[in-house]
């Protein structure tokens, strides 16, 4: 890894970090950074997700109070979002590269129409209640997406926490930040065993990601995330566009 190339991770980890704090989707620039930069796409996605999870736990701890007051929802979805993310982890990583990369379009893809679509889709459930059998089912789909590849995995909690009748949007915020560090965390875990991190990257990355956790932190503050989320739509669609473009022009 040049100058040029380390230069280009840690501005990408800055951007992803600053977008995870304010409105979600950093993994739109740190993934594909890292495919540029010749990381092979599993290797680049583990990678991602190490370099951005030390930002999702500051997250969550940020939320430990409204966290305490969905205690009774916390106990069974941390069970399966941990089941799942280790499901999704191991999936990815018994994954063929070849299989992988023609994914990875299609991926890039589901993840933009959540972004752009995922908050119409929450307003909408709003006023609806599911089995709570449902709900959980649906989490532990949610989780193992989210442990192979988790692109817009935030927004689809949030759409799912409707379902349980929950309406105070910073308690959901809480249970989607606790409950993504728990997905994350179990498939970092597993990329670690597996020793699918590119260790280099990752470093430069991490340190990214830290700092623009900060200064993302400051800017949610100031701007609000539905100001922000027509940005990372943007980035997701451009980028949606050139893996499309790499794998089939």
């Amino acid at each position: 890894m040049d100058a040029g190339e380390a230069a280009l991770l840690f501005a990408a980890a800055v951007g992803g970090g600053a977008l995870n704090s304010v409105a979600g989707g950093g993994s739109f620039l740190t993934f594909p950074a890292l495919v540029f930069v010749h990381v092979t796409p599993i290797a680049a996605n583990a990678t991602s997700t190490v370099a951005l999870w030390p930002g999702s736990v500051a997250s969550a701890v940020g939320y430990r109070k409204e966290l305490q007051a969905e205690g009774a929802h916390f106990k069974w979805l941390a069970a399966l979002s941990a089941l799942g993310g280790l499901i999704g982890s191991v999936t990815l990583i018994a994954t063929p590269t070849r299989v992988f990369d023609l994914l990875v379009p299609f991926l890039m893809l589901l993840a933009t129409l959540v972004f752009s679509f995922g908050e119409k889709l929450r307003a909408q459930l709003a006023s609806k209640v599911a089995p709570r059998p449902l709900v959980l089912l649906v989490q532990l789909l949610i989780a193992i997406y989210g442990g192979y590849f988790g692109g817009g995995m935030g927004l689809m909690m949030l759409a799912a926490f409707t379902f349980l009748g929950m309406t105070e949007l910073h308690r959901m915020n809480a249970l989607k930040s606790a409950l993504g560090v728990l997905i994350n965390g179990v498939a970092v875990a597993t990329f670690v065993v597996s020793g699918k991190i590119a260790w280099e990257p990752a470093g430069v990355m991490v340190l990214g990601a830290v700092l623009g956790g900060f200064g993302g932190a400051s800017l949610a503050r100031k701007v609000a995330p539905a100001k922000v989320r027509p940005v990372v739509v943007a980035i997701g669609w451009g980028m949606t566009a050139a893996f499309f473009w790499r794998q089939f022009g």
